[in-house]
């Protein structure tokens, strides 16, 4: 059984709704922008505090000035943060995976060795290094 309210018609609920929706989507654009802010290393302490007392004060038209302002800077710094966590997730994910299967890496040292390209303790070590 549905239950409706005359004192709270459709159109209402669809209105606090947009309401809702934006305010949230503005949270995260103000989040967003004091992340931004304190990742910052081109602005001094002193223009960082002008920022958010302007951004508190001021919210939405705080929030929409350092957008237009500050949207080239603060789409390279997202890339670049971008871009540092991408070369650290492919280091950690080639240390985690090693260098692949350990009887190769034994006929590879071997290969070296009978080349003369390694001496025997050399080759010792990375077989040691392959089966551990």
């Amino acid at each position: 059984m549905i239950i409706a309210s005359s004192s709270y018609p459709f159109l209402e609920v669809f209105w606090t709704m947009l309401i809702f929706f934006v305010f949230v989507i503005w949270i995260w654009i103000l989040i967003g922008i004091f992340a931004d802010l304190f990742r910052r290393h081109d602005t001094s302490g002193f223009a960082k505090v002008l920022w958010i007392i302007f951004i508190i004060v001021l919210p939405y038209l705080g929030v929409f000035v350092y957008l237009i302002v500050e949207h080239r800077g603060m789409a390279e710094r997202a890339v670049k943060q971008q871009q540092a966590a991408q070369q650290e997730f492919d280091k950690y994910v080639q240390s985690a995976a090693g260098k692949g299967d350990p009887t190769e890496q034994i006929a590879k040292g071997k290969q070296l060795l009978d080349s003369g390209a390694i001496t025997q303790a050399e080759f010792d070590a990375l077989k040691q290094k392959a089966l551990a």
